[in-house]
């Protein structure tokens, strides 16, 4: 069974979104690390762009397959995890300590799933 954090925000696409302080965090979620296995390299997005839900904005690639990861929301990226350009497995050891960007500037947040509609979601998948 996958781990899913309450007070964070989910996509079907299986990334999360935490916000604070007008700043939206980004990441991948247990399941989706889980589907993945062992990551072996994370693209990052450029510092400034701009991009909208839905939208691709970085790559996650593992020993099994290569994943596009989709911007969840509309915004800026404000900054990105540098960290796991060297130790992208730290998106398996835990998802949701590491990140992959964060965005300011963000709409669509009432485009996402709470935590108790995206186990909903996960049952669906099984």
């Amino acid at each position: 069974m996958s781990k899913i954090v309450d007070g964070l925000l989910y996509t079907e696409d299986h990334e999360w979104v935490k916000m604070e302080n007008e700043e939206a965090t980004v990441g991948i979620t247990d399941y989706a690390q889980n589907e993945l296995g062992e990551i072996v390299y994370v693209e990052l997005p450029e510092i400034d762009d701009s991009y909208k839900a839905k939208e691709e904005i970085s790559n996650v690639e593992s020993v099994k397959a290569a994943s596009a990861i989709y911007s969840p929301i509309n915004g800026t990226v404000s900054a990105v995890n540098e960290a796991l350009e060297d130790s992208p497995e730290l998106l398996n050891t835990d998802c949701y300590s590491n990140y992959i960007f964060k965005m300011t500037d963000v709409t669509g947040l009432d485009k996402l799933m709470d935590a108790k509609a995206y186990d909903k979601f996960l049952k669906t998948l099984d």
